[in-house]
């Protein structure tokens, strides 16, 4: 018998992915090469927020654990939590109120850093996975804070520059922190280098591991440098959306027991939602040169 946690991530991710890869078919139709993937970035972000607004609201009793013990009503927050990105993932899969959404979804995803993880971090400074995690959160919040930036009618132009190149950056130092821990801690699967060891059936687990690494600084660095960061998040997209498919996702088939089922889930979508989060940067950035364009131009 299907448990309520695998049976409400699993329906929650296929209809989410499912309904927006529908919605931006004929994007993904018109487009050509890594365009054709960026496209599905609205699809990515809103099935792996809706996979953990679901563990929220199944699971709140569990997840309340992570809410600050000096906050009050920490039931309330985790199912609040579980309503906010429901109610983000249905925004970005109908593209309605994308700036509203996006912006809030920052905030949130910021909220999450300095109240739970920047302690976490202080208190465990030599443990990598504190890092990791801090900087994996950063990330979706930096996704969601190019696109707010990218939204009509947006900020001022300035303004927009500013926090989508406070984006790039951000982003660009965790690409080249997690490339750095490929190489320091080959064994452990690659992507979002968390806990989890690659299994023994990938072949030549080291070079995969090291190839991922290297990916993630040259990636990285062009987006810090700001040359080709475009492309180079979009690859680095890319690297995510095929450890999805061809290692958490036959992860998350081989599992037994709703326990290893539902962290087989959260792999999958963890990976998909950093993936899909890097993508939300790629089209910020055009956007942002064509602006300095003009106003060069003006």
């Amino acid at each position: 018998m299907i448990s309520p946690s695998v049976l409400w991530l699993s329906v929650a991710g296929a209809a989410f992915l499912g309904t927006g890869l529908f919605v931006v078919r004929k994007d993904i139709a018109t487009a050509h090469g890594l365009d054709k993937l960026i496209a599905m970035r609205f699809a990515f972000v809103a099935s792996s927020l809706a996979v953990f607004a679901a563990e929220h609201l199944v699971d709140a009793q569990d997840l309340m654990q992570a809410v600050p013990p000096w906050m009050p009503g920490r039931l309330f927050w985790a199912y609040f939590v579980g309503v906010a990105l429901l109610a983000a993932a249905l925004s970005l899969t109908s593209q309605k109120h994308m700036r509203l959404s996006a912006t809030l979804l920052a905030v949130m995803f910021f909220l999450f850093v300095l109240m739970i993880h920047l302690p976490n971090v202080a208190a465990h400074l030599r443990e990598r996975l504190y890092w990791t995690i801090a900087l994996r959160d950063s990330t979706f919040a930096c996704g969601a804070l190019a696109l707010a930036a990218t939204q009509k009618p947006a900020w001022r132009p300035d303004h927009s520059d500013s926090w989508i190149t406070f984006a790039r950056v951000l982003m660009g130092s965790t690409l080249v922190f997690y490339g750095i821990q490929h190489f320091l801690y080959p064994t452990f699967a690659p992507g979002v280098p968390l806990s989890k060891l690659t299994p023994p059936w990938v072949p030549l687990p080291i070079i995969w591991a090291y190839l991922a690494g290297a990916i993630l600084i040259t990636c990285g660095v062009a987006l810090l440098a700001d040359r080709y960061a475009r492309a180079s998040a979009a690859s680095a997209g890319l690297l995510m959306t095929l450890l999805t498919l061809f290692l958490y996702l036959p992860i998350l088939l081989m599992s037994k027991g709703t326990d290893q089922i539902v962290t087989g889930l959260n792999y999958v979508f963890d990976t998909l939602l950093f993936g899909g989060s890097v993508l939300l940067l790629a089209t910020a950035l055009p956007a942002r040169a064509k602006d300095v364009v003009s106003q060069s131009a003006n």
